[in-house]
């Protein structure tokens, strides 16, 4: 394989933050060898999950969501693609390539829309526990209400990655929407925080995904008891596990972009965006 050779003193880019300061690499387009990365990761045989919720009246994304992902996630990997829903006779039958499987799985849909969101965290960690860990080598949890519009691969992957929320990469730590009550376990003070994670896109090894959405549900389970409800829901958890327990790899805003925030020039690639929607139509009423 021939490739340019590194440059210690020439860094990819110059126009926006490479490493964390706990020296995870932030992952943006221009600063790595696709090549080079899919050898490596051929050559361990790696197996890849990805966990989507098609829950009530978001089953109308599930096509969209899985025929995009066929263009462009993992191509050339094995895949496994798990679709947790409460109506498994209305996924449909989408052509999958080689090595990549579709499999159905059977999810609660609770009353609220709030508490869907929520309890996504209990409900992967228990097929985790049960399944994932003999099936697939790393697992990518994604919101259906997307898609991918550009190549999205294994330099994503990681022991458990984040990814910086669209809306807030420019923003200041008092500016991130965190659970700011004491009283909650996502709780999060003005003073502290690295970058606002989005709820909708994360990832990592299945033991990295285990711990963090064990502590998640836990942590909604403790304020359940207070009669507390975080301000953004597992998104708010998710911010609070990452600010103590730090992700070894930042995926940039390139990987959950929604356009209601603009088209930055810095994300010169939008890879994976939120399908513009009525959520009044989409969510049910409490």
């Amino acid at each position: 394989m021939l490739y340019e050779k590194p440059d210690v003193l020439k860094p990819p880019r110059s126009d926006v933050l490479l490493v964390t300061a706990w020296l995870a690499p932030i992952i943006w387009d221009g600063t790595y060898n696709i090549d080079i990365l899919n050898a490596q990761f051929h050559q361990r045989g790696v197996r890849i999950g990805l966990t989507v919720f098609a829950i009530k009246k978001y089953v109308q994304f599930i096509q969209d969501f899985l025929e995009s992902s066929e263009k462009f996630f993992m191509v050339g990997h094995p895949v496994n693609y798990y679709v947790l829903t409460d109506q498994p006779n209305n996924i449909p039958n989408v052509t999958l390539g080689e090595r990549r499987q579709l499999i159905v799985l059977v999810a609660p849909a609770y009353k609220r829309w709030q508490d869907i969101t929520m309890r996504r965290m209990q409900i992967i960690r228990d097929y985790t526990r049960e399944r994932f860990v003999h099936e697939v080598d790393y697992l990518v949890c994604a919101d259906v209400d997307m898609k991918f519009t550009d190549h999205v691969g294994v330099e994503i992957l990681s022991d458990v990655f984040g990814t910086i929320h669209s809306g807030f990469f420019t923003s200041s730590r008092k500016d991130f929407t965190n659970e700011r009550r004491p009283a909650s376990a996502g709780y999060i003070p003005y003073d502290e925080g690295d970058f606002y994670y989005t709820g909708c896109y994360f990832g990592g090894t299945v033991e990295g995904i285990y711990k963090l959405t064990d502590h998640c549900h836990r942590a909604m389970l403790a304020d359940k008891k207070k009669y507390v409800e975080a301000r953004w829901h597992d998104e708010s958890y998710l911010n609070r596990y990452f600010l103590y327990h730090k992700p070894t790899k930042v995926l940039s805003p390139e990987y959950a972009w929604n356009y209601y925030y603009g088209d930055s020039a810095v994300v010169q690639k939008k890879r994976f965006i939120d399908v513009p929607k009525d959520y009044a139509k989409v969510r049910d009423k409490p």
